[in-house]
């Protein structure tokens, strides 16, 4: 039996598509099965427990987001913004759609 408020965590699964740092919940899973998604510096599981201040870094193929976590959600229908629950702290992705040149 829990006493007192737990501080508040979910998967990272779960978090990535609620963030919207990935479109579906699997897309999730595939990404972090083949270890393009870091959490605090090592290579992170989708069952791996997300809280507030953990460091992301996601391997996309355009490049690369670094994020920290700023919130997580007390329940899934919670309304909230989903661009609240982490903060950019780097984006080294680039632009591969660059008009063609002569």
């Amino acid at each position: 039996m829990r006493s007192g408020s737990a501080p508040k965590s979910m998967r990272l699964d779960k978090f990535l598509k609620i963030s919207r740092l990935a479109k579906r919940r699997t897309e999730a899973k595939e990404a972090l099965d083949a270890g393009r998604i870091e959490c605090d510096g090592r290579p992170a599981k989708a069952s791996h427990t997300v809280k507030v201040g953990d460091e992301l870094v996601l391997h996309y193929a355009s490049g690369t987001l670094r994020v920290r976590v700023e919130a997580v959600p007390e329940r899934l229908a919670q309304k909230m913004d989903p661009h609240s629950f982490y903060s950019i702290l780097g984006d080294e992705r680039s632009r591969r759609h660059e008009p063609r040149g002569s």
